[in-house]
């Protein structure tokens, strides 16, 4: 060692030591980072081996794909009744709020989602004892409470946001956030469809408009564009079908004819270009959809007695004779083998108006909003049920959220309540007459069996035959799928 005068060591020793300790810093740096790579690419890779994403035939897109495993179900039909039912008017019954009407919520919120919070109140409407299960259900909604006993309930869902939009989203997506695809479009992913000559998956807007996230509920997201809903109604059909007047049937037909042999032709020459496939065949579908929309569109073949029992014929109320008409709709799609069918009650916010926001008139407007719904979608299942659809088809009725138990400060309206409330399930797979999950003694939260939308979203995929931790698609690099990382099936609503 070269050592100073004063005993220190000198600066080039000290300059090959630094040297030494940074090599050894590098080392154990790079070591560490070399092995966490190792873990991730394992990790990523045992997530590549589990994935299932399907595999689809460009130039058959919609074609009928097997599932991950025996399915109970083979269709769905979704009734999604936009601006968040109020839990306590409908299927959750809670004594003790009868009992505390009036009073304020003990250690409760002074501020909600839309304003300071009132006193408790009491359901706006009677309840009673339902079939065989004497399970308690209001009176707003007479026809489906004959219906109790074909249901399964699950009384403790809970959401991720309390706006309409993003909890829409998540309801439908998985996500909050915009531009993920929604359970009808990963089902048709997997799935295809069973009728080649429709959509794979319909979306029936509400008579009185679209809901407040729009496309975001029946959009493809960054899955191809194919699988994305196509929305009509017996309202508003699909535009733009029929050829202009001034063009011929035969003069259509040659055109058609004409233009199938030259995609042909190019896509031999380009055998590989599958997006000139996936193109010809949405075209192809799409000249097929001449015929077969209009004729499933077109009620006057659906009997007199039928009409009447959904309430289609109603001319008092032309808003629920236009919804039974697309529940109808709805029946005729799932009858002739369209995969994923989603049904509107409710349209955008407005003040709830259009919707079941009911914020500050909550009895006024429910009672104009159950008369649209009740009837004919308990007609819709009766009769699907006498039709033997319900043996393979799975019926969901789902809101994007609850509302709390105690009015708003000077209104007659409930605020949001994403921490606790009900859908319910029936159809295919389904263990009927059962109630699952429990909220408080108030309504406010749910406190047993409490299940994210994720697992409602993981149990209809269940019942589809797959499994939703396989069902996935690469984006930017992620595995991603309408469950995020999360959701477990819920066993206790499964025959």
């Amino acid at each position: 060692m070269i050592v100073h005068a004063i005993g220190h060591p000198s600066p080039r020793f000290l300059k090959k030591s630094i040297e030494v300790m940074n090599n050894r810093r590098r080392f154990l740096s790079d070591a560490t980072t070399g092995i966490g790579s190792i873990a991730l690419g394992s990790l990523l890779a045992g997530d590549r081996a589990t994935a299932a994403q399907p595999v689809i035939d460009p130039a058959q897109p919609y074609a009928p794909r097997p599932p991950h495993y025996p399915a109970k179900a083979k269709n769905v039909l979704v009734i999604f009744c936009a601006g968040a039912v109020s839990q306590l008017e409908t299927w959750d019954f809670k004594p003790e709020l009868i009992k505390q009407d009036g009073k304020p919520l003990k250690d409760g919120p002074a501020v909600t989602f839309q304003g300071p919070a009132g006193a408790l109140a009491r359901p706006q409407y009677t309840f009673r004892p339902r079939g065989e299960t004497g399970k308690m259900v209001s009176d707003m909604i007479p026809h489906l409470a004959e219906l109790t006993d074909e249901f399964a309930f699950i009384h403790s869902l809970t959401s991720k946001s309390n706006t309409h939009g993003p909890a829409e989203n998540f309801l439908s997506t998985g996500f909050v956030e915009d531009g993920f695809p929604s359970g009808g479009g990963w089902v048709t992913y997997a799935l295809g469809s069973e009728n080649q000559n429709l959509p794979a998956f319909v979306a029936i807007p509400d008579p009185r408009g679209v809901p407040q996230a729009s496309v975001n509920n029946w959009g493809a997201g960054f899955l191809p564009a194919e699988f994305q809903g196509t929305p009509f109604s017996s309202k508003n059909p699909i535009r733009h079908l029929a050829p202009p007047p001034q063009v011929s049937a035969a003069a259509d037909r040659a055109a058609r004819d004409y233009l199938e042999k030259m995609n042909q032709r190019h896509l031999e020459r380009h055998p590989a270009d599958g997006q000139l496939a996936a193109r010809i065949a949405s075209y192809e579908l799409a000249a097929r959809m001449q015929l077969s929309v209009p004729e499933i569109s077109d009620l006057s073949t659906e009997t007199a007695q039928t009409m009447a029992m959904y309430g289609a014929d109603d001319t008092s109320n032309p808003i629920k004779a236009a919804y039974a008409k697309n529940c109808i709709l709805a029946r005729r799609l799932i009858e002739s083998g369209v995969r994923f069918v989603q049904l509107f009650n409710g349209a955008y916010a407005s003040g709830g108006e259009l919707n079941w926001d009911g914020h500050s008139k909550l009895k006024t407007q429910y009672d104009r909003h159950a008369e649209i719904l009740d009837q004919p979608t308990a007609a819709m299942i009766r009769d699907m049920e006498a039709r033997g659809l319900l043996e393979e088809t799975l019926v969901v009725w789902c809101t994007e959220f609850g509302r709390m138990p105690m009015f708003q400060k000077g209104a007659k309206g409930r605020d949001h309540n994403p921490d606790g409330f009900t859908c319910w399930l029936t159809g295919a797979g389904v263990r009927r007459g059962v109630s699952h999950g429990v909220t408080d003694e108030l309504g406010r939260k749910a406190v047993q069996d409490i299940h994210p939308l994720y697992d409602l979203n993981a149990t209809i995929l269940h019942l589809l035959g797959l499994d939703h931790e396989q069902l996935t698609f690469e984006h930017n690099g992620v595995q991603r799928r309408l469950t995020n990382v999360e959701g477990h099936r819920i066993a206790e609503v499964l025959a």
